[in-house]
């Protein structure tokens, strides 16, 4: 099987990954862009139909180039960020290859082996930019395999109208949940359990606060002083147009989670009982690491200690793009961008001296 060399490896050719790739590329470092998917756009060509972004196009861009503008609408659409993916990747002559699906790094004298399905790259860095959309999570709820109706995750959701007139139970106390609520419960009879109340933050929060306010934090752990108020103090759900117009019609109200799944429905500690045809699960997603299971770094919770966003059991792997744990807000498309430049500065510091 064919093995190539390379300075630095990224696994995952979205949106952190391109942003790796931006600043890899203006370095001047050889590098390849190993994707798993048949086209560009990462995760955002399979999101649900009407979701948009919290940010106006203008503070939702990857490094280098503001996202251009969606006509007619102020909050682009995922399908409109998968365009602007494609578009970069382009833009920048960025060596993205696809599809390559990545089985596992390995350990090899002074490098890092990833094993592909398109054959082997030797690398002296490697970067993990393969989020979290490909590790749905689901709660351990009993009776989960009796329930004869239909089950799916945020995942596997695209648009409400194939449950016209049916009974839909949704799970979650998040913004997917929140935001497929409000669609299905337009054409469907929608009941909304959440593990505790859902809270809502303020109409006029939106992406550019939220990140401002994510930012402050960061600024201020890093200058030694008192962490600032973050995100979570204000709540979870952002108002956007779809959720605060079911908001008004009265549809958003909470049930308190369920203790178990029956084979017409779900079922509650107090011995009540309600029927249904659907559950949407849309109770989260965990980091997609099973490619970095044979260097043996997670913990017990499925998580690898970095400083920064390098492995503290392996110097040559960074970790980009899954959340807060990576960086402030590195799931974003700002973020992303901010994370991948300290690494990539990181990653040149450490080839110069190596040469």
């Amino acid at each position: 099987m064919e093995q190539r060399t390379v300075d630095v490896a990224v696994v995952g050719g979205g949106q952190a990954g391109l942003a790796a790739g931006y600043f890899l590329r203006r370095a001047r470092i050889d590098h390849v862009i190993l994707d798993g998917g048949s086209a560009p756009g990462g995760s955002w060509t399979e999101y649900w139909h009407s979701l948009r972004l919290f940010s106006p196009a203008g503070h939702s861009m990857l490094p280098g180039w503001w996202m251009p503008a969606e006509d007619g609408h102020e909050y682009p659409s995922a399908a409109h960020v998968a365009w602007y993916l494609a578009e970069y990747e382009s833009r920048y002559e960025l060596p993205v290859r696809r599809p390559v699906h990545v089985r596992g790094l390995e350990r090899a004298e002074e490098a890092l082996r990833v094993v592909t399905d398109q054959g082997e790259w030797r690398a002296r860095f490697v970067v993990s930019a393969t989020g979290t959309w490909g590790g749905p999570h689901l709660p351990n709820i009993p009776g989960r395999e009796e329930f004869d109706g239909r089950q799916l995750h945020t995942v596997d959701y695209r648009a409400p109208e194939e449950f016209t007139d049916q009974r839909v139970v949704v799970v979650g106390g998040g913004n997917s949940a929140a935001q497929i609520l409000a669609e299905l419960s337009q054409v469907a009879d929608t009941t909304w359990t959440t593990s505790r109340p859902p809270r809502f933050l303020p109409d006029d929060v939106d992406g550019r606060a939220l990140f401002a306010i994510a930012t402050q934090r960061q600024r201020a752990v890093r200058n030694g002083g008192r962490a600032a108020r973050g995100v979570s103090d204000l709540g979870d759900i952002v108002m956007v147009p779809t959720v605060r117009e079911a908001r008004d019609r009265d549809a958003l109200k909470a049930e308190p989670m369920f203790t178990r799944l029956t084979r017409t429905g779900v079922a509650w500690a107090d011995g009540s009982e309600l029927t249904c045809d659907a559950i949407v699960w849309c109770t989260g997603f965990r980091p997609a690491l099973d490619h970095l299971a044979p260097l043996g770094l997670a913990n017990g919770a499925g998580r690898i200690a970095l400083e920064g966003t390098r492995a503290v059991g392996e110097p040559r792997l960074f970790l980009l793009g899954y959340g807060d744990w990576t960086g402030p807000a590195s799931a974003t498309l700002v973020g992303a961008g901010r994370t991948a430049k300290t690494t990539v500065a990181e990653i040149t510091d450490a080839l110069a001296h190596e040469e």
